[in-house]
């Protein structure tokens, strides 16, 4: 059976339920967490020095269920490298699918009072993720240079066609809000490369030491040989 509409998961009116009883296994109602479908939250190119910075932002309150979001992040990411460049975004997924949805199956159709167990036992069954998201919050985050803010800004407004909300983006320069992942990236790619040109130096110099002493050794070698002479044949 395929996935059920959207409108029946993005209603926010029950509590939210993120509860795992480890200490307490009689309370742990949910026996295994369905597995996360967002396969990335940080792509494209992280060392990189950009100066705008685009937010996507959710104008209600719902639950986005986390296939959903995957979905948004393919299309955007997929818009943003054919439109800007692999090379000159950086994308970053800000919000997390904490959320788990219960579903209490009924069998319908004849028969369906024999396999349903109705009410009795209504808690329901984990059947997938969900992040909770309020008006005003920022869901995923874009940085470009300035000369791409345009085509990136169109890209993240698709995003209307994949969610159960309204979304806007809004543009600043506040490069820094979405957080020091990529600046620590850059740091110690900084760092590492002086180390690499060092090794890769003394490698090459190791080397040539070596080949030096290899030549060195053949030329004594080729000096302490003794001469042997063939002696010439008579003539008869």
């Amino acid at each position: 059976m395929g996935l059920r509409p959207a409108h029946c998961y993005r209603s926010t009116k029950d509590r939210p339920y993120t509860r795992l009883a480890v200490r307490v296994h009689d309370k742990n109602y949910i026996g295994a967490t369905p597995g996360l479908k967002i396969r990335q939250f940080n792509m494209g190119n992280p060392f990189k020095n950009f100066s705008r910075i685009l937010d996507l932002i959710v104008l209600q309150e719902v639950q986005i269920r986390d296939n959903a979001m995957e979905s948004t992040r393919v299309m955007i990411n997929k818009g943003l490298t054919k439109n800007v460049g692999k090379e000159n975004y950086f994308m970053k997924i800000r919000a997390y699918p904490y959320h788990i949805l219960r579903e209490n199956k009924i069998a319908q159709g004849a028969g369906a009072d024999r396999i349903s167990t109705g009410m009795s036992h209504s808690f329901g069954t984990p059947i997938g993720r969900a992040l909770r998201v309020k008006p005003g919050q920022r869901i995923l985050s874009v940085l470009v240079d300035e000369a791409y803010t345009q085509a990136a800004k169109e890209c993240m407004l698709g995003a209307n066609s994949k969610l159960p909300t309204k979304v806007k983006v809004k543009i600043h320069e506040d490069v820094k809000s979405i957080g020091t992942k990529p600046a620590k990236i850059r740091e110690e790619k900084k760092e590492e490369e002086p180390k690499k040109e060092e090794a890769k130096k003394e490698e090459t110099t190791a080397a040539e030491g070596k080949q030096e002493e290899t030549k060195e050794k053949g030329k004594a070698a080729s000096k302490e040989a003794p001469t042997t002479t063939k002696p010439a044949k008579e003539k008869k």
